[in-house]
């Protein structure tokens, strides 16, 4: 039987209790969860990592083209 490691998190406020430092976070079955040792609070919590696709020639749209080829034109004052 795997004993399922618990770690405290410093800094944490449970959101149900709102006491510092009461909140633990353990991973059950692959999904984080935390959970308040003060009121009993308990939550999943789920990370997705954020996939950003990589621009090429193809992914990219004409509209976007243009704006990246876009000249700014800025006008001093003369004195």
């Amino acid at each position: 039987m795997a004993t399922v490691k618990k770690r405290f998190i410093a800094g944490a406020i449970c959101p149900r209790c709102s006491k510092l430092d009461t909140i633990m976070m353990f991973n059950e079955d692959g999904t984080d969860i935390r959970e308040c040792i003060a009121c009993d609070f308990t939550d999943k919590m789920d990370f997705k990592p954020i996939q950003r696709e990589i621009e090429t020639r193809v992914n990219v749209t004409e509209e976007e083209k243009k704006q990246k080829d876009a000249v700014q034109v800025i006008k001093f004052p003369s004195s």
